[in-house]
Parts: C-alpha cells; sequence; structure tokens
C-alpha cells in the first residue's frame, strides 16, 4: 500500500529543538562488528555464486568483539591480553551437488573475512598477537531457509523473509554531514599521513542549537608515534584545526566548536592512548547493530530503525533491503525534485513471504518548497517508488550490496 502525504513536522534545519548526530569510525568496536558481519555475508554470497550458480540461505549478523587489556605507554607499549573477536550466524555449509554431498568452507571464508576487516582498518595492528579471531556459524532453520529458496531464482521477485521495516530520509542536515565528512577526513589515508598519531577507532558527537554546531571528537592516539605529552597535544590540535578547515568548506554559515578527547587530563598524565589505535585492546567491547544506522549516521531526531542491517543476506533479507533501499529511495526523491522538495521521509514494511517489490506500508512524506503543488511532489515520488521497488532494481540492489557498492554502517 502506498501512501504519500505532506509532513506535518518541521524540517531539520529550521527546528528549534537541539538536533543531536553520531558517527562511529572504522576502528570503533561497534563499526568493526558491523563491517566483519557484512563482509562475511558477501563472501559467502560470492562463494556460493562462483561455485554454484546462485546464492543459498545464510544470516551472519552477530557478531562481537571482546576488548583486550592493554598498556600504552609514549613511544611504545605493551598488548597484555590480545581482543578476542568471535562471528556468529546461520548459513547454508552443506550441498548436494551433481549427485553428491559438497562441504562449504564457511568457517575459513567467515574468519578470513574477519581477518580482512580488523586488517584493513588498522595500521598499527599485529593480527597474529594483538587479537583471536573464532566462529560459531551453524545451517539456519527450515522455516526461514525455505523462504529463502522461494526466493532465490536469479530473475524472480524476491519474497521477505521477515515482517520487518525500514526507513530512510533525505538530504542529510548540517550536521549531519559535517559529523559523516569529519570522520571519513579524519580516517583518510591523507589525514593519516600527516598525523600518524592519529588512530582509526574515532568517534564523531555533533550538536546544534540555532546556528552554533559543537562537535566532540574521541579519537584513539596512537602510542608508538608520540614520544611526550607535547607531542600528543601537537597531534589532537592536528585533528581538531584538520575539521574546523573541513567545517568552514561544508558548513561555512555555521559557527562551529571543535572539542578533541575532553576525558584528558594531561596534568594528571590520563591521555586517550592506545597501541594498536582502537579502544577496544583495552576493554571497549562491540557488537553488530549497536553503530551506525545504514546511512552511516546515528540520529535519535529523525525517525530511526533498530534493526542490525550487516551481516543479514542481500538476497530476501528485508531488515537489510529495505533499509538501504528506504534510504536510496529518499535521496533519489530529493534529487528528481531538483529543489522543489526540501525533505523526503521514507517508511517500508515487509510481511514474511510477500514479494519484496510489494510492501505491506509503503509511506512517503514530504516538505515541499514555498509554493510548490503538493500533487506536483507527489507525482514524482509516486514515479520514483515505482522505479525503485521494480524488480529490476531490487535485483540490481542485490548485487550492488554483494559488491560492497552500497553503504551499510
Amino acid at each position: 500500500m502506498l501512501k504519500i502525504d505532506h509532513a506535518k513536522f518541521t524540517e531539520i534545519e529550521k527546528s528549534d529543538f537541539p538536533e543531536i548526530v553520531e558517527r562511529k569510525g572504522v576502528g570503533h568496536p561497534d563499526s568493526i562488528c558491523d563491517a566483519a558481519a557484512d563482509l562475511c555475508s558477501r563472501m559467502l554470497c560470492k562463494y556460493y555464486y562462483e561455485n554454484y550458480m546462485r546464492y543459498y540461505h545464510h544470516n551472519v549478523d552477530k557478531a562481537a568483539l571482546v576488548g583486550g587489556i592493554a598498556r600504552p605507554e609514549f613511544g611504545g607499549g605493551k598488548i597484555l591480553e590480545p581482543q578476542y573477536f568471535l562471528i556468529v550466524g546461520r548459513a547454508i555449509n552443506q550441498i548436494f551437488h551433481e549427485d553428491k554431498l559438497e562441504y562449504i568452507p564457511v568457517a575459513t571464508i567467515c574468519l578470513d573475512a574477519c581477518k580482512k576487516v580488523v586488517s584493513d582498518a588498522f595500521r598499527n595492528i599485529d593480527l597474529s598477537r594483538d587479537i583471536q579471531f573464532d566462529y560459531a556459524v551453524k545451517p539456519g532453520s527450515i522455516d526461514l531457509t525455505g523462504v529463502f529458496e522461494e526466493s532465490d531464482v536469479m530473475e524472480q521477485v524476491p519474497l521477505a523473509n521477515d515482517t520487518s521495516f525500514g526507513v530512510g530520509f533525505a538530504p542529510l542536515s548540517d550536521c549531519e554531514t559535517i559529523t559523516l565528512e569529519t570522520e571519513r577526513m579524519l580516517n583518510s589515508d591523507k589525514f593519516k599521513e600527516k598525523c600518524p598519531g592519529s588512530g582509526e577507532d574515532i568517534k564523531v558527537m555533533s550538536q546544534r542549537v540555532g546556528n552554533n554546531v559543537d562537535i566532540t571528537i574521541a579519537n584513539a592516539m596512537v602510542s608508538k608515534y608520540i614520544l611526550d605529552k607535547d607531542e600528543y597535544i601537537n597531534y589532537t590540535n592536528q585533528i581538531k584545526d584538520a575539521t574546523l578547515d573541513l567545517a568552514n568548506k561544508l558548513i561555512p554559515e555555521r559557527d562551529v566548536n571543535v572539542s578533541v578527547n575532553v576525558g584528558d587530563n594531561i596534568e594528571q598524565e590520563i591521555m586517550y592512548l592506545t597501541i594498536t589505535g582502537g579502544s577496544s585492546e583495552a576493554g571497549d567491547d562491540g557488537e553488530v547493530g549497536r553503530g551506525n544506522r545504514a546511512n552511516g549516521l546515528i540520529t535519535p531526531c529523525r525517525t530511526m530503525s533498530l534493526e542490525a542491517v550487516c551481516g543479514k543476506n542481500p538476497i530476501n533479507h528485508v531488515g537489510k533491503i529495505y533499509n538501504v533501499l528506504a534510504n536510496n529511495m529518499a535521496k533519489a526523491i530529493y534529487e528528481r525534485g531538483q529543489g522543489d522538495i526540501i525533505e523526503a521521509h521514507v517508511k517500508l514494511l515487509s510481511q514474511i513471504g510477500r514479494p519484496i517489490t510489494d510492501p505491506w506500508i509503503n509511506s512517503i512524506s514530504l516538505i515541499p518548497a514555498d509554493n510548490v503543488n503538493f500533487s506536483k511532489v507527489e507525482k514524482i515520488a509516486e514515479e520514483v517508488s515505482q522505479d525503485l521497488l521494480s524488480r529490476d532494481n531490487i535485483i540490481s540492489l542485490r548485487e550492488r550490496l554483494i559488491e560492497g557498492k552500497e553503504q551499510t554502517w
């Protein structure tokens, strides 16, 4: 059922309430779990297809990163107890193929995926010493596997495997934009070359009240590059200055203030020092679904889903597909409006066994620009909805998710 309405709420940039936005960076324990779970799913899909020309049921959307014990110090330090990473889920591991039973190396695929994510995320981690990897991935239940089997024909419309919903909105506000882009900038290769003392576990929390945007950055610092307090302060000042420069480019009309590692007490030698660049080396734990939503942010002032998107299969798991699709749909509606639409908000609700192309509820709320006829923007939303809920786009979305071309965290 498609329902398009004129939003009854104020656009985010004109709201009186404080706006709060968070981004957990690539090295945050929750983000590591999200990224690893999603890569496990993608690598399973690729193995299934390359060997059997089809996909098999899996959901590897549970993972835990258990923090270790470390004693960093200026110029180095010691890892006393390694971190522990566990991937958990369900995946088909036996297939009757060409009159013989074949076994899928699910454990190896998942462990390789987890190791790759950690290795890619951290520049200063030793996979053989600083972290241990484990898995607990078993075959799936008959009922969910059965729904999946009906959905797996390559050119067939998938059937939803759950009664679930996904939400999305567009465009990002100034506060959301600077929060997202700050973490991306600080974790870029270009910035790390200039500021090697900045580790990868970065959390950006921003608030906007009126025209004032305050950004607080928690950045794990890498001890081997920092020889004393003065170097530590110099590196944190680089982080602050780079963020202010970025804000001046992206949101020049806003009054921006930036604070870095506010929990420090330099005089008492309390500083956010780490050996690996991540807080999980010393007790901070992580879990799938506790971090960023599918648009890369945590936005309590917007409509949100608590669904853990990462690790769910991209074939028929609506908990994944509808959250990504809702964001894509909102963005496409906003862009096709060419200035006639101020904001677009999308909510998609599935029903288990129902074709994914036919949501149980497809609710779209629009804020049109001043003096724009609502019927005009309503038609745009209806056209975009039809396009993106088509069989061809759903199958294309599946392939983009498998290739890692869609943002999921």
